[in-house]
């Protein structure tokens, strides 16, 4: 039997070898290739297209022969040249597109290369329009996905020279001159709580804390006192105990409004006085803001505190930040991270985006195969066992950031944590559209449950039907993303999930007032040949057209909410009606929902796209409304226009000042911008809806968004994520400013000289140096150097002073231990700048020739 074994094995490795020298390769061969990516030109060929050349290098000992290999990237473009160098390019679904060699391959030979041309739609303006997430599958080995290095060279000095941003942005006297208005403040005359309290009176003196310093506290907050004893022993050698006759006192004071709190520090101790645990909480994040910014550095046996009457409260009840993790993914950790970085600048909800066309994160336990199948990213044929690779995640499952999700455990931490912080945590089910993941974890469930025979169960918790013939592809190129709402199944779905995520808040006691539905972004067309929709169609005389499937879902589902105490969140367009108006589709504020207390986020405010006052429309409309514009709060925009400022630009740009001078009631009275990023001096305002009074006791809250498709690591959510912040932390937190009020140049004069100043300066001088240590430090972007010369001298200027300028004069990279600028520089030829803060870590490096 031995022999016969040893026989048979060695005509399979026979037969093994005979076909590899049929087939010219194998991936046994260990093929090295790479690619690297450069665009060449815009407005090629004078239309709004631009080229780009992909080079595919062998560097194998081994020809890549003429067939048999797909080389896999994540693009998000259309493409209009799919033909090159004997290589032909498809787009798959989303942003997956594939490159496969045709009829007029002759391969790629060991050490050479092709240069394959990629003609695209609309221009490339920074390095985030890219092709990313790069590998190779091998016809012989069609599961395995082979990882692909790509690099990216700078583009030609020609290509530069022909961008918009080289004359603004990436010009370092433009920079300069954008930072010329920012004064430098003596931190001693700072503001010294920030974000800025209602009133403040600095008094002469200090306080000091110490591990001796007892804390004692009403009964009513008792948790506040045991978490403020907690931050002080990050700072302190030793925790400060619980005692009745402590220096620092919570005392309860009903007379007080919800968030409203006292903070009074004297040279005998420090008052705090708040009618709700939540006032308390805000109280200690303003003590804290009183701590030297580097005590988090290291600890100390006592800190000093300014002595301070401080009467505050929040002008927005509702100050919220959504963070997507769903097309990438971040840990429990990061996510924790960021909450403690939410209740450091009093922001009290979290608007937890977890499920989208790209991934699920949050563990379903009726429901498994939402994180089973729609949580992993990887190299797919037919996405039914995961989900195909987007936004760079690659072809290997099981990796972050493509995959990962968060076990039941894990969001129940997430919950607790939030919840001793005083912040909400809203969860978002997106639905119909966006639901890409849901839609393939449920395909998934049902054929299981087929295979084992099981068809009534199989079809309980589907989201589309499969007869549908219905063609359509969403804004980010999916054919495949909406949820059939005519289906009973959907809505079987959407209550199984609601019902579980709220018994994980109650093992958390964690509050739930309402479950964010999504309801944005259904492509035109979609359920027009559902047979589910025809059916309904015939029973429901409500239902006339596929647009009366909006409504009767959003319907249900407050019928659902309502009856588990819950009132429906969503995306503006679930307020909206379609309609005709002159002969042409419009949309209007949909009266059925305007009294049923839906809560809308709106964020198309897209400056030159004719929505700029929708969110205005809405809350005069009755609809609750939680500002979230793109013009001003989305944080994954880049913060500039340079080429090589990471982020998307297609609602226009967004530094740290924009959240800062956004106006809530009037933010089209401050309006700089458009969606491209081009000056506007002043916005025609004559066919736009003003707010009502009515309307605006229906403006809730303010809101900073951070999208995650160029998310893929924790640093680069950090660096997109601060410092702007704190600008929308300012704007839900402090009174409506005295600039605000302004009108033209007086409006201008008043922030440029005065507010943009104080708070330029006091994130540059208090801020940020304590977020290098807060929580283990964050990774935020530090500004680019400006830059000018005149009368052969050099001045360098920084938007957020605080920060060390250092340079050198030798043509070198500036490091920590350069010169630092302290005036103008004489030295002649190349001199190179860049910014660092107190942790050491530096910005970009600019460079300028001194003649």
């Amino acid at each position: 039997m031995r022999l016969h074994t040893l026989k048979k094995q060695l005509i399979l490795s026979l037969i093994a070898v005979i076909f590899t020298s049929l087939t010219g390769f194998s991936q046994a061969k260990n093929y090295n290739i790479s690619v690297q990516w450069q665009p060449i030109q815009n407005n090629y060929e004078g239309k709004n297209q631009s080229l780009s050349e992909l080079s595919i290098l062998n560097g194998s000992e081994n020809d890549l022969p003429p067939t048999g290999w797909s080389l896999y990237f994540n693009y998000g473009a259309d493409i209009l040249k799919p033909d090159s160098r004997g290589l032909t390019m498809s787009f798959i679904n989303g942003d997956l597109y594939k490159i496969e060699p045709n009829a007029a391959s002759d391969g790629i030979s060991a050490g050479a290369k092709i240069n394959f041309q990629m003609i695209k739609t609309g221009s490339i303006d920074n390095v985030t329009q890219s092709p990313q997430g790069f590998y190779i599958v091998f016809d012989d080995s069609p599961n395995k996905a082979v990882p692909v290095k790509c690099t990216y060279p700078d583009p030609s000095s020609e290509f530069i020279n022909a961008l918009p941003a080289s004359k603004t942005w990436m010009d370092p006297a433009f920079v300069y001159s954008k930072n010329r208005d920012i004064q430098n403040i003596p931190t001693s005359k700072l503001p010294p709580i920030f974000p800025t309290p209602l009133t403040i009176k600095v008094n002469a003196g200090e306080f000091t804390i110490s591990q001796n310093t007892g804390i004692a506290a009403d009964s009513w907050f008792s948790k506040e006192a045991t978490y403020l004893a907690d931050e002080l022993a990050k700072v302190l050698i030793s925790r400060p105990s619980m005692n009745k006759q402590g220096h620092i006192v919570l005392k309860r004071d009903s007379k007080l409004a919800t968030e409203e709190y006292k903070l009074q520090v004297t040279v005998t101790g420090i008052q705090i006085s708040a009618s709700s645990p939540a006032g308390a909480f805000y109280a200690i994040q303003s003590l804290k803001s009183l701590i030297p910014p580097l005590s988090w550095k290291t600890k100390q046996a006592s800190i000093a505190i300014q002595l301070v009457d401080v009467n505050d409260e929040p002008r927005f009840g509702y100050r919220s930040f959504m963070l997507d993790v769903a097309r990438n993914f971040q840990t429990k950790e990061q996510i924790l991270k960021v909450l403690d970085l939410m209740s450091l600048y009093k922001l009290n909800v979290f608007h937890f985006h977890f499920s989208e066309d790209e991934g699920w994160r949050v563990e379903i336990p009726s429901l498994p195969e939402l994180t089973q199948v729609g949580s992993v990213r990887g190299h797919t044929l037919d996405n039914k066992d995961n989900l195909q690779p987007a936004f760079a995640s690659g072809g290997v499952s099981n990796q972050m950031p493509g995959s990962g999700f968060l076990s039941r455990k894990d969001f129940i931490d997430v919950l607790k944590y939030a919840t001793t912080r005083h912040i909400q945590v809203i969860p978002e089910i997106e639905s119909p559209g966006h639901a890409r993941a849901a839609i393939k974890a449920m395909e998934n469930r049902y054929a299981k449950l087929m295979k084992a025979g099981k068809a009534a169960e199989a079809s309980r918790y589907r989201l589309i039907d499969p007869l549908d013939k219905t063609k359509y592809r969403s804004v980010q190129g999916w054919e495949d993303n909406v949820m059939d709402v005519a289906l009973p199944s959907v809505y079987n779905f959407v209550e199984k999930v609601t019902d579980d995520l709220i018994l994980m808040y109650k093992e958390a006691g964690a509050p739930l007032k309402t479950i964010h539905y999504g309801g944005d972004e259904v492509p035109p067309g979609v359920w027009e040949k559902s047979p589910a929709y025809e059916k309904l169609k015939s029973i429901s005389p409500a239902i006339k057209t596929t647009n009366d499937l909006w409504y009767y879902y959003f319907g249900r589902l407050n019928e659902m909410a309502k009856k588990r105490g819950l009132f429906i969140s969503g995306w503006e367009e679930a307020g909206m009606r379609k309609t005709m108006q002159d002969g042409k589709p419009t949309y209007i504020a949909n009266p059925d929902f305007g009294n049923q207390h839906f809560q809308l986020h709106v964020w198309n405010n897209v400056i030159g796209w004719g929505a700029e006052d929708l969110a205005y429309k809405l809350a005069n409309s009755g609809y609750k409304v939680v500002l979230s514009p793109v013009s001003n709060q989305y944080f994954d925009l880049a913060y500039t226009s340079s080429y090589f400022e990471p982020g998307l630009k297609w609602g226009g740009t967004v530094d740290l000042d924009k959240p800062f001078y956004f106006i809530p009631f009037d933010f089209l009275k401050n309006v700089k911008e458009d969606g491209q990023g081009r000056p506007i001096k002043n916005l025609d305002q004559t066919k736009m809806i003003r707010l009502t009074d009515y309307g605006k006791s229906n403006i809730v809250g303010l809101q900073g968004l951070l999208w995650s498709e160029n998310n893929v690591t924790a640093e680069r959510l950090e660096y997109m994520l601060l410092p702007k912040l704190l600008g929308m932390a300012e704007r839900a937190w402090a009174k409506e400013p005295e600039w605000a009020m302004g009108e033209g140049s007086a409006l201008n004069d008043l922030y440029y000289t005065n507010a943009l100043t104080t708070f330029a300066n006091s994130v540059g001088k208090r801020e940020l140096p304590r977020l290098n240590y807060y929580h283990g430090g964050y990774s935020y972007r530090i500004p680019d150097v400006g830059l000018k010369s005149d009368n052969a001298k050099v001045y360098a200027n920084i938007q957020l002073p605080g920060l060390t300028i250092r340079y050198t004069i030798d043509g070198s990279e500036p490091g920590s231990g350069s010169t630092p600028y302290t005036g103008p520089v004489s030295d002649k030829g190349k001199l190179r700048f860049a910014a660092f803060d107190t942790a050491g870590r530096r910005g970009k490096v600019t460079e300028i020739v001194n003649k």
